[in-house]
């Protein structure tokens, strides 16, 4: 069905002229330049964008990352890595269907491949919806961390996503590559080639496909394969209209979306041709209106449904409203009793050319209870030369502001060098937890590395541990939009078997280049420490948090009050 969706798609694209609906003079610094410099430029136009928060990219990809056609009344995730059918049914925000899916948060270019003092959020691109897919689980995890290439042979194919053995002249150096399906290589090559011209100076650490450099930024053997994607995989009606729904919500677009050919004047067979945007595909205007004004969606009647959200915190919900042919704005306004509570980013009129769009626009309303109870108002659409209006319901339910119990955080099991399952106790009986929240912190030559994690169950598989590094763990959970207060912190040694592990109890201890750090829980206790011989070589009365402790190579045994002896090796 999908593959048949796809085709279609691009007859209409090729019959009906489908084309990019940016702004006027969005692109006018690309006029006029060729190579480098129309690179350049183009990061320009499209680089100033708004920072969403990583764990919100669900609340957006519901709108720009689902199937245009609905599954029982309920809408489906596009999943560029499976074919797995994941719904967002009756009554789940994006999150929540996310987390109930399983589904994962996937960077197309890794995020391992840059890092700036040990950290892979210093930057944009750590959240940038142009980076960022929903993914199948298992397909997120088989490809890890692995460049775009061709697979010789796959030990992962799931029908969609492929993992393997790279072909020769595929991987830059890599081992392994993950290959996409047919239909989405073009996808992901204009998502690597918006990476290349947005983020081309930021601190790549791994080089299969990216060197830090203004132009051409990507390395050759990459930039001949994702080149020759885009022209088996031209722009589809997919891409158009998410590029246009990740505007809305980030601010910027894709240029090698709204301009196919783009790629080909940077970096391909046109770099010696002057870029003009009135010459490009995708640039028509739009056509003139034919028909009656109509309101596609929303209907007259339904309803947008907030939840449940705790007094005095908000909650915002979109709704999208889609039409054809509307000679005018739209108007909008609020009424009921509790109308004060719902609250529109738009009061007064939208745009008909931007309701006349493919994908209509996307209204924010956020609610804001101010007493317990339910609560109910309508927003009404109006004008634009519509006959008569539209109207919604809005409603939402008030708690009163949840008490949050400390979790406990319990030791890892199946322990093996290169994963382990994080446990702890569930919410208490009487309490809700809408998904639980763990947090990973390693160090990593002696800067911390830090990762969070969504689930529903009481335990989580960390698939990706490195043996050489400790790490540490604690768990909290959310309800309402809010956190509880951490656990306790479970210490993971280095090393690779569950006996090597041990319960942080006042005192954590962390291997570094030439000795250890300590990290502490709570009151500092005296510390010894004692070579193979049992000599001690180190004692202190009262050790501060952060302390670097260099030795010898060798290996030693640490111990301190209230907590079971560590042994490092140094």
């Amino acid at each position: 069905m999908k593959r048949f969706y796809m085709t279609l798609m691009l007859v209409l694209f090729v019959c009906a002229g489908a084309s990019a609906e940016f702004k006027n003079g969005y692109y006018d610094k690309m006029n006029g330049k060729s190579g480098a410099a129309l690179k350049a430029a183009a990061k320009e136009c499209v680089r100033t964008h708004q920072t969403l928060v990583y764990s919100d990219l669900p609340t957006y990809w519901q709108y720009s990352d689902v199937y245009p056609e609905l599954v029982d009344g309920c809408k489906r995730w596009w999943d560029m890595y499976s074919d797995a059918v994941y719904l967002i049914k009756r009554g789940q925000t994006g999150k929540s269907s996310f987390s109930a899916n399983k589904m994962q948060r996937e960077h197309s270019v890794p995020k391992s491949w840059w890092k700036q003092n040990g950290s892979v959020e210093y930057t944009p691109a750590y959240s940038d919806m142009w980076n960022l897919f929903p993914s199948d689980g298992a397909a997120n995890q088989a490809k890890l961390n692995y460049p775009l290439g061709l697979t010789a042979s796959a030990n992962f194919n799931n029908g969609v996503t492929k993992v393997g053995g790279a072909q020769t002249g595929y991987g830059g150096g890599s081992r392994y590559v993950f290959e996409p399906a047919d239909e989405y290589k073009g996808d992901f090559a204009r998502a690597y080639m918006y990476v290349a011209t947005v983020y081309d100076d930021i601190n790549w650490v791994v080089n299969y496909m990216y060197q830090k450099e203004a132009y051409p930024t990507l390395i050759p053997w990459a930039r001949e394969m994702l080149l020759q994607w885009c022209r088996q995989d031209p722009v589809d009606q997919k891409e158009i209209d998410r590029n246009n729904v990740v505007e809305q919500y980030q601010g910027n677009r894709n240029p090698f979306v709204d301009f196919p050919e783009l790629a080909e004047y940077v970096w391909g067979t046109r770099t010696t041709e002057v870029f003009y945007v009135d010459q490009q595909e995708g640039s028509d205007p739009t056509p003139p209106i034919t028909g009656d004004p109509e309101i596609t969606a929303p209907v007259n009647g339904e309803a947008l449904d907030f939840g449940q959200v705790a007094v005095g915190r908000s909650e915002t919900r979109v709704l999208q409203i889609v039409g054809k042919n509307l000679t005018s704005a739209l108007s909008v306004r609020v009424s009921g009793a509790d109308k004060d509570m719902f609250v529109p980013e738009i009061t007064k009129e939208i745009p008909a050319a931007t309701i006349n769009q493919n994908q209509g626009y996307l209204l924010n309303i956020t609610y804001t209870p101010t007493a317990v109870g339910r609560h109910e108002a309508k927003i009404m659409l109006y004008d634009g030369g519509l006959t008569g209006s539209i109207a919604v319901t809005l409603k939402g339910e008030a708690l009163p502001m949840p008490t949050f119990t400390t979790l406990t955080a319990l030791q890892p099991t199946d322990v093996t060098a290169n994963s382990y399952t994080a446990h702890w106790n569930p919410v208490p009986e009487g309490e809700i937890a809408d998904y639980y929240v763990l947090t990973r912190t390693r160090l990593v030559d002696g800067n911390q590395e830090t990762e969070t994690y969504e689930t529903g169950e009481t335990s989580y598989v960390i698939s990706d541990r490195d043996p050489s590094v400790a790490e540490t763990y604690y768990v909290q959970y959310s309800r309402l939009g809010m956190l509880s207060e951490p656990s306790n912190e479970i210490y993971v040694a280095a090393g690779s078997s569950v006996e090597e592990l041990y319960v942080s109890a006042p005192m954590q201890i962390y291997t570094v280049n030439g000795g250890f750090m300590i990290k502490l829980n709570g009151e500092s206790k005296p510390m010894h420490v004692y070579d193979v011989n049992g000599t001690e070589v180190i004692y202190v009365a009262t050790p501060v948090d952060g302390d670097i402790f260099l030795l010898p190579q060798g290996a030693y045994i640490v111990t301190a009050e209230g907590m079971r002896p560590v042994k490092i090796i140094i």
